[in-house]
């Protein structure tokens, strides 16, 4: 009588993932690094631009070496964004009383020089 479900020859490949990139024990190594093809919109913001643009370098490097950029990238947001916040924006308008002016020590202020109706 043979078995009905036999055994596989080797490891297989995780569902979802390239086979030869699961980097087992038969020696097999993972795939080379590969640029993901994900488009970087420029946003017209320099300082935001730049970081977007540093994300590439995470296509060229083992995943190890992806928290490196990633970390730089939210660095270098954090601190555009911040720099919104210290910007001088228009100027606020003054600060206008918020009690009737009271008369000074000497008095109410002097009326007009001529009086009316008389």
């Amino acid at each position: 009588m043979s078995d009905a479900a036999a055994e596989p020859e080797g490891p297989a490949d995780p569902p979802g993932r390239p086979p030869g990139t699961d980097g087992g024990a038969d020696g097999r190594e993972p795939a080379a690094p590969a640029p993901l093809g994900v488009p970087r919109t420029p946003t017209g913001h320099a300082a935001v631009d730049d970081r977007l643009r540093r994300l590439a370098d995470a296509d060229h490097l083992a995943t190890e070496g992806h928290v490196e950029v990633y970390e730089d990238v939210h660095r270098g947001l954090r601190e555009a964004l911040a720099a919104l916040d210290t910007r001088p924006g228009p100027p606020s308008p003054a600060p206008r009383p918020t009690t009737t002016p009271r008369p000074g020590p000497a008095g109410p202020a002097p009326g007009p020089p001529y009086a009316q109706g008389s």
